[in-house]
């Protein structure tokens, strides 16, 4: 197989996101592994999962409110993640997550499934334009994509209030837009680029790249955190 072979193409023409991705560089992309480098210099920054501004030059524009929110959960040993209590990840925990997530895409509808608390996510590609009346907070938002030649730019708002995009804690709200411009510049390749929007946690946006991997061959398994979960009882507040 060809790694580097040009991109499949949905029906419509346009690159099929198709297939089991993984962020990890390493066999498997197993825990530990570091994140997928990019392939050029000019890329923005790229996020990882312990730590999203790890490698963003100066850290991030928190707010005062989001910059004590985080210390706050780091001295509680970031045990209120929602990963630590077997609930759906962050969106940026679920792009960085050691575990690989499958894209199943349609000229109208691109699902993205993630092995890791057996996530799920929608995205719209049909028209539809993102909700105005107030919707009700959804874990993963409310997410529609439009075609910026063969990028996907996906927005999404919709979220609720008190996401973890790591697992120091760094915070987002509901007032959060984020906005993902996607390609697949090669058969063996996806690049995301996600741009952060919320006034509440930060002064201005920023923008972070996730790079995955085609990991052909292999399929999900089947992860059911709350399945004899044990370790919660003896978290200490």
């Amino acid at each position: 197989m060809n790694l580097d072979a040009p991109a499949p193409r949905l029906a419509n023409g346009k690159p099929d996101f198709s297939g089991l991705w993984e962020s990890r560089v390493g066999p498997s992309g197993r825990y530990g592994a570091p994140a997928l480098p990019s392939l050029t210099a000019d890329a923005p920054p790229v996020a990882t999962f312990a730590n999203v501004e790890s490698n963003v030059k100066g850290g991030l524009p928190l707010t005062p409110w989001a910059l004590d929110l985080r210390k706050q959960r780091m001295a509680a040993n970031s045990q209120d993640n929602p990963d630590a209590n077997c609930l759906p990840i962050g969106f940026m925990q679920a792009h960085t997550h050691t575990q690989p997530r499958k894209i199943v895409h349609t000229a109208d509808e691109m699902i993205i499934m993630y092995e890791v608390n057996y996530g799920l996510r929608q995205v719209f590609t049909d028209g539809r334009t993102l909700p105005k009346d107030d919707p009700v907070p959804w874990w993963e938002g409310y997410s529609v994509g439009r075609w910026d030649g063969d990028t996907l730019v996906v927005e999404t708002t919709g979220f609720r209030d008190d996401g973890w995009l790591d697992v120091r804690g760094t915070p987002y709200t509901s007032g959060l837009k984020l906005t993902e411009r996607i390609r697949r510049p090669s058969y063996g390749r996806l690049e995301t680029d996600l741009t952060i929007e919320d006034a509440k946690a930060y002064t201005k946006p920023w923008t972070v790249r996730v790079n995955h991997r085609l990991s052909a061959g292999d399929q999900l398994i089947e992860f059911i955190c709350n399945e004899n979960e044990r370790s919660s009882k003896h978290y200490v507040k």
